[in-house]
């Protein structure tokens, strides 16, 4: 941590933090191979893990959100569909029939504590437009002052200018915020732009560094103490 001057906000990255994909991989959802196979049944099964590796290397390369029709064409020509139909694109852009993404297990409950304790949240995320009405089917999305969105802001973390556009939302200047991400590097972004800062690394079993947190219970107690230094000046 920066040092004790009150938390009054918190900006959450999303995905590895407070949710994660059903199906275990964010792109391409989890009924891409279904959806493939009704248009194409002849599509070669050996071939997905192929395409998916490429379409990653594709989102990697892009300083901005991909479109996401182009994702799916550069994943799609791999499995030999160079000429995807209109219905086709299309139906992988709808809405899945269920759930792609879940809470973790502590998301809720650390939601509540900080909406309890007047924090604000924000959710600064490198994502494709629309995922307030993921979080709205999650019943989430009154916990957050809004959404910054690297596909609406044409710029991914670490750019300035999403951190800038998470703050904005909670009326706060950068000092006064902490900000969560699954990505340490992300993390020291953040921090050199004068915001508080903590990696969520979930796959740890402990950790014995400041900050880095392996449950998002984890991060009560480092807001705690702040509330508590702050008190007590």
């Amino acid at each position: 941590m920066r040092d004790n001057r009150r938390i009054r906000g918190v900006m959450f990255d999303a995905g590895g933090v407070l949710t994660r994909p059903i199906g275990g991989r964010w792109n391409p959802r989890y009924d891409f191979e279904s959806i493939v196979e009704a248009h194409h049944p002849q599509v070669r099964e050996s071939l997905f893990p192929q395409a998916i590796e490429v379409g990653q290397r594709f989102l990697n390369a892009t300083t901005a959100t991909a479109n996401r029709t182009d994702y799916h064409r550069t994943v799609l020509a791999v499995l030999g569909i160079d000429c995807p139909s209109e219905q086709l694109l299309q139906q992988l852009e709808a809405p899945a029939a269920g759930p792609t993404i879940e809470l973790y297990p502590d998301v809720r409950g650390v939601l509540d504590r900080l909406k309890l304790w007047g924090v604000r949240m924000s959710i600064v995320s490198d994502n494709w437009a629309g995922l307030e009405a993921t979080f709205a089917c999650l019943d989430i999305q009154h916990y957050f002052e809004g959404f910054a969105i690297s596909e609406v802001l044409g710029c991914r973390k670490p750019d300035p200018r999403m951190y800038a556009e998470g703050n904005r939302l909670l009326g706060l200047e950068p000092h006064e915020c902490l900000f969560v991400d699954d990505d340490p590097q992300l993390v020291v972004a953040a921090r050199d732009l004068g915001y508080h800062g903590v990696t969520l690394d979930r796959d740890a079993e402990r950790s014995t560094a400041s900050d880095v947190i392996v449950s998002l219970n984890d991060l009560l107690p480092v807001i705690e103490a702040t509330r508590v230094a702050d008190s007590t000046r």
